[in-house]
């Protein structure tokens, strides 16, 4: 039997960069989780152990933290274009870099109604996440990055205005129709953007802003429908954005069958499960 490689990349991942810009008094925190995939002239690596041309997932890492040192950035976005085209100026034998960054989600402390210049606070599980890609054709052409925002973790969750009936009935079908009841989920969505240099902070405001308003106004059908409401919305906030995928786990709330102490379901009392939960996706894209 003969074999041969067909495709190769390789990087560092889990590379965890707390950046402070220190404006005066006033102080801001990058909290990063970075992840970097090269592709290139890295064949012989493999085939005959020849590492001469890789650079090593270590000095991978210590870029990230020296990238992040000698320059500035306002969002996550600027900065993973900055590591691309770094790993492309520095490295002939890199063909393409992909960076990955995922920022923890911290807001300034209000002290008598007002941010703290340097103190904050955990603000929840949602964390904002960007990726940029860019291969050696667009950098020798001084061409765009592709470049993706986005959103995961951002749980949400309403006690009412939503249903689920008139569903394809066959003989598997046990769940009733329902027109109110509990829609919880955990919402992760990625924007593709439209510009090379968006407002990354900018375009996460008003996209998360716009998709949590719909999600509470607007009557659900099911997640289906909740899908293409948030991303209407969230593309009339943001012209910078031509799409976004959206991926919405139905996680259940069930109710409690309270018959056998003879009381009634006011929905009111429930049981909340994660497993196994229904998973719908969707893109929504600007026409």
């Amino acid at each position: 039997m003969s074999a041969s490689l067909t495709y190769n990349s390789y990087g560092k991942s889990k590379v965890r960069l707390t950046k402070v810009v220190r404006t005066g008094a006033v102080h801001t925190l990058f909290e990063i989780d970075a992840a970097v995939q090269l592709e290139g002239d890295f064949a012989a690596a493999y085939t005959a152990g020849d590492n001469r041309q890789v650079v090593a997932t270590d000095t991978i890492k210590n870029t990230v933290y020296v990238v992040g040192k000698e320059n500035s950035f306002d969002s996550i976005e600027q900065f993973a274009v900055l590591l691309c085209r770094h790993f492309l100026k520095t490295y002939p034998q890199v063909s393409g870099a992909k960076v990955e960054l995922t920022q923890s989600n911290w807001h300034r402390i209000a002290v008598d109604g007002k941010p703290h210049d340097h103190s904050f606070v955990g603000g929840g599980p949602q964390k904002r996440i960007c990726v940029s890609k860019l291969d050696r054709h667009h950098f020798e052409r001084n061409l765009d990055p592709d470049l993706d925002g986005g959103i995961t973790g951002l749980l949400v969750l309403k006690t009412t205005e939503s249903g689920w009936a008139d569903f394809h009935s066959d003989r598997y079908r046990t769940l009733k129709d329902t027109t109110d009841r509990i829609l919880a989920s955990q919402v992760d969505a990625v924007w593709h953007y439209n510009t090379a240099n968006p407002d990354g902070s900018a375009a996460y405001d008003a996209i998360t802003n716009a998709a949590l308003k719909a999600f509470a106004t607007t009557y659900s059908k099911g997640a289906q429908q909740t899908i293409m409401d948030m991303g209407n919305a969230a593309l009339a906030a943001c012209s910078e954005v031509s799409s976004i995928d959206f991926e919405l786990p139905n996680l259940h709330r069930i109710p409690f069958n309270l018959e056998p102490f003879g009381l009634k379901f006011e929905n009111d009392i429930y049981v909340a499960t994660d497993e196994p939960h229904g998973l719908i996706r969707g893109t929504v894209t600007r026409s």
